[in-house]
């Protein structure tokens, strides 16, 4: 016999409620029951239906798409409500969604069969059938519309995410472009061929720090059988230096053609770049000009690191110095004058500071002393030798540390 209790569980559901009490009584005891642990399910999604299920006690869950990443919670259902409905009046239907329970549940059990019977007792059941699913379909819309809404949000936040990235690396790339267009305009700057004389061989090399960087330096001809030795470094690093760089050299090799003095080209070029310059860029140089009959080098620094010499017999000195200004400080400056003829065998080094800065992987930096140790190994090489071994020496050296500064080399080699 039925529990006295059940009954009114039974009373809970509007499919039963208009029942009289004696026939819902007479109904309970005609269901057979069955019990379900927490995480069982009681029929899947897809599979073929016949029963419809009345929750006694415990607690269902309908789901979608259950056990994968798209599960979607649809409702919860608690005692006195029912599942599975759609199998009693669709005849081999497919189950639309997954019922499982959350925790320990005994369900009533109805078959297609035992509905239809109480279909042919009670005709009204079938209105109330119907007055039930519309509500449910109802609610199962607009738990479908909310999701899909939060899912179209989410679709659109990862769509802008997506073009926004998409848009920086448009970016990007169009930048790395201007940075290689920039690059390219720089190395056209520079000589691609050094000047040839009977008495002497030059070389240079320039390792910049960036895609663009801030060093410089030339070897020309000018009048009256003389040459034109220039080095200079920009006090900063990346496009900025590069445009005043590229500036600095037009001025510097636009009065060096005059053909006045080392320090008198130093002298005006200051004056210009101060006069033009709005910002706080300056630059340090070393200008020269070298007499290949003579072969007296007359130069000025204007606050650029002093050359070295190094002699035939390997000997290694640095060029005596005054202090001096670099060029865009303010006009006019004070400029270290120089001269030296060089000997048979002489090789003469300009240098930016990044070759003594560059430090290895351990912040030791290359240093000064080892720079003149390994330049007085090469009395023997020509002076573009010298220059790609002691880049080969710093790189060594470096080990693949990160570069702070543009490294830029240039020789004098008397033959």
């Amino acid at each position: 016999m039925v529990d006295k209790k059940e009954p009114t569980v039974f009373l809970k559901i509007p499919l039963f409620r208009d029942l009289p009490k004696l026939d819902l009584y007479r109904l309970i005891d005609e269901l057979p029951t069955e019990t379900y642990n927490g995480g069982d399910f009681v029929f899947r999604e897809g599979e073929a239906g016949n029963s419809m299920y009345v929750v006694m006690t415990g607690e269902l869950e309908v789901v979608l798409a259950s056990d994968t990443h798209d599960e979607m919670h649809l409702r919860t259902c608690g005692p006195g409500e029912y599942v599975g409905e759609m199998s009693l009046i669709m005849p081999k239907g497919r189950r639309t969604a997954a019922v499982r329970a959350t925790k320990t549940s005994r369900l009533w059990v109805m078959t297609r069969e035992k509905f239809n019977e109480c279909l042919q007792r009670w005709p009204f059941l079938a209105y109330s059938m119907v007055s039930i699913m519309s509500e449910r379909l109802d609610s199962s819309n607009e738990a479908a519309f909310n999701d899909l809404v939060t899912k179209n949000l989410a679709l659109q936040k990862a769509y802008d995410e997506l073009k926004a990235a998409q848009d920086q690396l448009i970016e990007k790339e169009r930048l790395e472009k201007e940075l290689q267009l920039a690059a390219d305009i720089q190395l056209s700057i520079l000589p691609d061929v050094l000047p040839a004389a009977d008495e002497f061989s030059f070389g240079a090399r320039i390792l910049p720090a960036r895609q663009v960087g801030g060093d410089f330096y030339d070897v020309f001809e000018l009048k009256d059988h003389r040459i034109g030795v220039l080095i200079g470094d920009v006090a900063d690093k990346g496009v900025p230096s590069a445009l005043f760089m590229a500036r600095a050299h037009a001025l510097i090799m636009a009065e060096a053609d005059i053909g006045m003095t080392a320090a008198d080209v130093m002298q005006l070029v200051n004056s210009h770049i101060t006069r033009l310059q709005k910002s706080t860029q300056f630059v340090t140089v070393l200008y020269g000009i070298l007499d290949l009959k003579t072969r007296l080098f007359s130069y000025a620094r204007a606050g650029h690191e002093p050359p070295l010499l190094l002699h035939a017999d390997g000997s290694v000195e640095r060029l005596p110095h005054k202090p001096g200004m670099a060029l865009g400080l303010w006009d006019p400056i004070a400029v270290d004058e120089n001269s030296l003829t060089l000997a048979a065998g002489d090789t003469l080094l300009l240098y930016t500071d990044g070759m003594t800065d560059c430090r290895d992987p351990k912040g030791e930096p290359f240093g000064l002393e080892r720079i003149k140790s390994i330049f007085g190994g090469f009395s023997k090489l020509n002076a573009q030798q010298t220059c790609d071994n002691l880049l080969a020496a710093l790189q060594v050296h470096q080990n693949d540390a990160k570069q702070d500064d543009d490294v830029t080399l240039v020789a004098v080699h008397v033959k």
